[in-house]
């Protein structure tokens, strides 16, 4: 919430007016302040933006960050290095048992377009530590080779990603980090809602499903296996249908009790969504969606009401979208 956010953000100013006094906190409500909302184009509130160098101009946007911690870590990181640099094993193992989740990228050389995007990575991620390396004591440690970023979650690497230079961006690395916060299937409810759409995925997959059904074990299965191999492309989603509220999400991609269990794709951005062709939720069908959704080639569903029996009986025929095409074209 807008106060809760407020109160975060305070707690940020105090602890960096004594570590950095010259980085100074401001708050405006912009429902007095016309002019300014216009100039800087706010249209949602809390926005947070950050002024570098008694600059106007292009002011940075602060996205997603709603704890005082990352707060801080997230204007040092704009104004300090975003990165530790790591000289040897005992460094790295520090920083990957300090936190639940870190990030370490190992490197032959300190000057390329992969140690970049790392470092502008590590500038949007405040939420988890950020480290590097170039010493081959520690490459060959963890018996890395090539240019690597590696996740690590309780202290154990999860995810190995290779950096080639200029094939990677950073939206794209930020994305797969931000989705080790969750777990690879996230099961939706009030809490984990906000967690969700705070993770710049924009294609999120959904499996409705009762959680107590005698298949779901199985079915549950398949979704993680199809699940780790889209991280940071689509996001995976359970929703239990035996959930009374989740009703208003039934209601919006219309699924009915006969339709589960069953699985639809929604892009955030355009608000489209699609339906797997297939009604066995195996990892082959999920797979198959998901790589025919990222190529373009999913038909959209648009979900239609049944066609009414009675839809003829008037001189003014009921049209829904099933009956639609066939009825007027």
């Amino acid at each position: 919430s807008s106060q809760n956010l407020s109160e975060e953000f305070a707690e940020a100013a105090r602890q960096l007016k004594k570590e950095a006094p010259r980085i100074q906190f401001g708050k405006i409500d912009v429902t007095h302040q016309h002019d300014l909302r216009k100039e800087f184009n706010i249209r949602e509130s809390p926005t947070v933006k950050f002024f570098v160098d008694g600059s106007r101009e292009d002011p940075i946007d602060c996205k997603g960050v709603r704890q005082a911690s990352a707060f801080i870590t997230w204007v040092k990181r704009r104004t300090g290095p975003s990165t530790v640099l790591i000289n040897s094993t005992d460094q790295a193992e520090a920083i990957i048992h300090a936190d639940n989740l870190a990030v370490i990228g190992f490197f032959k050389e300190l000057h390329n377009d992969s140690v970049e995007v790392f470092c502008e990575t590590a500038r949007d991620v405040p939420e988890m530590p950020f480290g590097m390396t170039t010493s081959k004591d520690v490459c060959a440690n963890y018996g890395i080779q090539k240019n690597t970023l590696v996740v690590f979650k309780k202290g154990k690497p999860v995810h190995n990603e290779v950096l080639e230079d200029g094939r990677q961006n950073k939206l794209d690395l930020t994305r797969l980090i931000k989705t080790f916060t969750l777990d690879l299937v996230t099961e939706y409810n009030l809490e984990t809602s906000v967690k969700i759409f705070d993770v710049p995925v924009e294609n999120h997959i959904l499996l409705f499903t009762p959680t107590n059904s005698e298949t779901f074990n199985v079915i549950y299965e398949n979704y993680k296996s199809a699940a780790a191999e889209f991280r940071g492309k689509i996001m995976f989603v359970l929703v239990d249908t035996n959930e009374t509220r989740n009703g208003r999400i039934f209601e919006y991609f219309r699924i009915r009790e006969v339709d589960v269990p069953a699985v639809r794709i929604l892009n955030l951005t355009s608000d489209a969504k699609y339906k797997m062709p297939a009604d066995e939720v195996t990892v082959e069908n999920l797979k198959e969606f998901c790589q025919s959704y990222l190529n373009g080639k999913a038909k959209l569903h648009l979900s239609s009401e049944e066609i009414p029996e009675d839809w003829d009986k008037m001189p003014v025929k009921v049209l829904v979208g099933k009956n639609f095409n066939r009825i007027v074209f």
